[in-house]
This record gives C-alpha cells, sequence and structure tokens, in this order.
C-alpha cells in the first residue's frame, strides 16, 4: 500500500472557525455534490444521490401508508394557467424562469419552468373531478422545480432542486385541514425517526405563507450554527384554487360545490440538514437509517501472508452480514489503513470495521462507532445482533444530541435588546410572546434580521407579553435568523 497514514484525506475548515467554509469543505470533499457550468444549478454526485435515494424510499412509503399514489405531472406550465391564482403567480414571478421558443419558433405563450405544480395539477383536477365520488384525490409526484434563485449554496438554496410535493383534493374544509396536519405530522416523524432531527412544527405567520395558502404549516429545525432551517411545509389553500381553476363537483344533496386543495413538500435541502445538524470537524456523520453506506470494512495487513488471512475472514464476515446491511468492504491497496480511515469518517458511514491478524486470530472485528469514536472488539458470531444495536444505538444518539443543542440554544427573551444580545453572541431560536401583529413582526425582523420561524401548534395557558409592543401576546413564538 501507499501513501502514508499521516497524510490527510482532505483539510477541512474547523466549524467554530467558519461554519459556511466547514459546510463547503464537507460537501465536496464528501463528494456529496459539486458545482455545475448553469449558474446556481449544482450537480447530484453518485454518493449524495444515494442519501437521496434513501430518503425518498423512506418517505414514499410513509406517504403511501396515508393514501397517496405517484403521478407525474409536465415540466412546463402555460403562462395563463399560473396567471390564475393572482396571489400564487405574484408571489412566484420574480423567480420564474420562461421558455419563449420552442427550437428556431417563437412560442405563442410563453411556458413557465414549474417553479411549483399547483397551477397545471388544480388544471387536471378540475378535467377528472365531477362528483363526490371522484374524491378525495391523494396524488405526489417526485420530481425538480426551478426557481431562479440570485444567491445560491450547494442543498441549501439552488436555482434548480429536487423534492417532492403532493396535491390533495377534499369535498369539505375539515377533510382539508385534516390532511394538511396529517401531513405535518408525516414529515416531524420522518424528519425525528429517519433523520434524528429534532423539529418544532407549527404554523407560519400570514406574511410567512405560502403564496395562495389560507394556512402555511411548517416544521423548523435548529442548525450546528444556531441558524434555523424550514425542513418541509404543508399548505391549506381552502378553496382558493379550486375557485380560481373552477374545481368544483356534485355533492351528495345534488348541489354543485367547490372542491378544498393542499399541497405539502420536502427538498434536498434535508440534506444540507443533515450535514448541519450532525456534522463534525472530520465530515458528516450520517443518520444510520438514510446512510448509503451503514457499515465499511477496512483490512489491515503487513505481509502476502497476512493479506491471505485477513481477506478469507473478510468473506466470512460478508457470509455472516449476509444482505442485513448496506455494506463496503474497501480493499483499495493504493490507500493505507490511515488513509482509508480518515476517508470513511469524512463520508460518514456510521461504523467502521477493522480487521487485521489479531482479529482474524480472534475471529473477531474491531467495530468503531463514528459518532463518537468508541471501539470494542466484536465476535463474528456476535457480530449481527452487535451492528443491529450498534446502529440503533446510534440513530437514537443522533437525536438526542441534536436536541440537547437545540434545547440548550433556546433561549425565552422578553424584549428586543435582549434578543438581540442572544442572536449576536450565543445564537439559536428565541422564544417569545407576540402580539399578532404586523407592524410588531415587520419591526422585529428590520431590528435583528431574525424572522418568525413558527407559532408552535402546543400554546402555553399564557404567552405573557409582545417582545416588540410590551402589549399582551396572543401566542408564543419561535423567531431565529435562517437559512
Amino acid at each position: 500500500m501507499s501513501s502514508t497514514s499521516s497524510e490527510y484525506v482532505q483539510k477541512i475548515t474547523k466549524r467554530s472557525e467558519d461554519f459556511a467554509a466547514w459546510y463547503n469543505d464537507v460537501v465536496l470533499g464528501a463528494q456529496l455534490a459539486d458545482y455545475s457550468p448553469v449558474r446556481g444549478m449544482m450537480v447530484y454526485r453518485p454518493y449524495g444521490y444515494a442519501i437521496w435515494e434513501n430518503i425518498q424510499k423512506l418517505l414514499d412509503a410513509r406517504f403511501k401508508a396515508t393514501g397517496v399514489v405517484n403521478a407525474y405531472f409536465p415540466l412546463l406550465i402555460p403562462e395563463s394557467l399560473l396567471k390564475k391564482e393572482a396571489e400564487h403567480v405574484e408571489g412566484f414571478n420574480p423567480q420564474v424562469a420562461w421558455v419563449t421558443h420552442g427550437g428556431n419558433e417563437e412560442l405563442e405563450e410563453r411556458l413557465a419552468v414549474r417553479p411549483t405544480s399547483e397551477a397545471i395539477i388544480m388544471q387536471m383536477y378540475s378535467k377528472w373531478v365531477q362528483s363526490y365520488r371522484d374524491l378525495p384525490i391523494l396524488i405526489n409526484q417526485w420530481n425538480s422545480v426551478v426557481r431562479w434563485e440570485l444567491h445560491t449554496r450547494l442543498f441549501l438554496r439552488t436555482a434548480e432542486f429536487l423534492w417532492q410535493e403532493g396535491h390533495t383534493l377534499h369535498a369539505s374544509a375539515e377533510e382539508a385541514t385534516e390532511r394538511t396536519l396529517l401531513m405535518l405530522e408525516v414529515y416531524r416523524s420522518f424528519l425525528e425517526e429517519d433523520l434524528a432531527i429534532p423539529v418544532i412544527p407549527g404554523r407560519k405567520t400570514p406574511s410567512e405563507r405560502f403564496p395562495g395558502a389560507a394556512e402555511t404549516y411548517t416544521v423548523e429545525a435548529l442548525m450546528g450554527d444556531g441558524r434555523a432551517l424550514q425542513s418541509a411545509t404543508s399548505h391549506d389553500f381552502a378553496d382558493h384554487f379550486a375557485k380560481a381553476f373552477d374545481i368544483t363537483f356534485l355533492d351528495k344533496d345534488g348541489e354543485r360545490k367547490y372542491g378544498y386543495t393542499t399541497s405539502w413538500g420536502l427538498s434536498t435541502r434535508t440534506i444540507g440538514g443533515i450535514i448541519m445538524v450532525h456534522g463534525d470537524d472530520s465530515g458528516l456523520i450520517i443518520p444510520p437509517k438514510v446512510a448509503p453506506i451503514q457499515v465499511v470494512v477496512v483490512p489491515i495487513w503487513r505481509s502476502e501472508e497476512d493479506k491471505q488471512k485477513v481477506l478469507e475472514h473478510i468473506d466470512r464476515i460478508k457470509e455472516v452480514l449476509g444482505d442485513s446491511f448496506r455494506l463496503h468492504i474497501d480493499l483499495s491497496e493504493e490507500k493505507t489503513p490511515g488513509w482509508k480511515f480518515n476517508e470513511w469518517e469524512l463520508k460518514g458511514v456510521p461504523v467502521r470495521l477493522e480487521v487485521g491478524p489479531r482479529d482474524v486470530a480472534n475471529n473477531a472485528v474491531v467495530l468503531v462507532r463514528r459518532d463518537n469514536r468508541e471501539k470494542s472488539q466484536v465476535p463474528l458470531n456476535d457480530l449481527v445482533v452487535r451492528l443491529q444495536q450498534t446502529l440503533a444505538d446510534i440513530q437514537q444518539s443522533l437525536f438526542d444530541r441534536a436536541k440537547q443543542f437545540r434545547d440548550e440554544h433556546t433561549f425565552e427573551c422578553e424584549s428586543v435588546a435582549q434578543m438581540l444580545e442572544v442572536l449576536d453572541n450565543k445564537r439559536g431560536f428565541i422564544y417569545a410572546g407576540w402580539c399578532g401583529s404586523d407592524e410588531c413582526e415587520a419591526a422585529v425582523k428590520e431590528e435583528t434580521r431574525a424572522t418568525i420561524r413558527v407559532v408552535p401548534l402546543a400554546q402555553p395557558e399564557d404567552p405573557g407579553t409582545c417582545i416588540r409592543c410590551g402589549n399582551k401576546a396572543q401566542v408564543k413564538v419561535y423567531f431565529a435568523r435562517a437559512y
């Protein structure tokens, strides 16, 4: 083997020195993504895309358990359709990319490259629905959208990104609201149980609602630098889109009525969330449930005789583990074991198995956890059970650690001055009272560069006083500076 164990795979900026530089170093160094020749658009490299595939698999199963089915709608949306819901199109207009030519011919009508699919899906729903018997419609699609962002960052904000967008149609306002909150809970449980990211579920303020929505709900997470990330959203449109697109149905009572619609989405920015919540100075730490590789085996030998014995032992390990884990065996000989250790730590693989001559003699392996670097020798006969236990423990440990960080960086403030001191020196969530006025919300934003991230579903009996005006608060909210 060439290279020396003293060499490092990549120099990573310390998180504490420059969080943004650290983030980019990890994304590029772990080969998750790269910059493309198209401004603001990124390339998903195989390792990064594999995380997204695991997210898709887990989240899709959760959707389908609630009755949702998948479909696909066109990438291009006629301008006339996009304009049918005035608030919706006004909200997206600055970010819409337009197709004006097909080949060498100018189009009679501009086509929007979908920033989101409400318009074209609602048009189809108006065609498909005639009777209450046609309802509900519960459809999701996995796709990409384009929003012409001026300031971009890999995974977090790009001109094109991957996501899922669910769109449902219901016979009553109550059903639509129930679906909106159900999908919010799906996102909460997925983020916490599968991505190990603690979130705060709740609603957005009117100024932060999705364009055209009667109510927008969100799950908000706190990143490792104390900034918030909107991790998923669920929107209740009431009958706004139904009226705009003439989506009506004949009800049981023989009356023609408007339908009620929802939409909900989660994007590849969640991969950025995984990095920022769980990563450390050595690189990624990927939760086992979505890790492309859960267990990596690194052989160690000094002689050809040792090599043969180690490789035979690895064959026995493969046989014992079978298909129980996403396993990779690093047999590359141009790198030292030390180099490999650094490389797989950078890539965030939850468990490393080291196999050397001593382990062969003991019919065992050395198990190393990525989250806390604990080492232990495990007999081969116990390996399956031990790996199952370890991966489950890492999953829970990552969640507990992230929740502890969030709790330690959540501060209850009673004045804007106190809030500013926390945001500038400690960073995190600010839990404070709000009177409900747009004026106070806007003033706090201007004075602190923090926004109301979420009005939590769980509210105290006495919300206290408004952090800005001092009048009686209507609710307690979470402020933060955000991505």
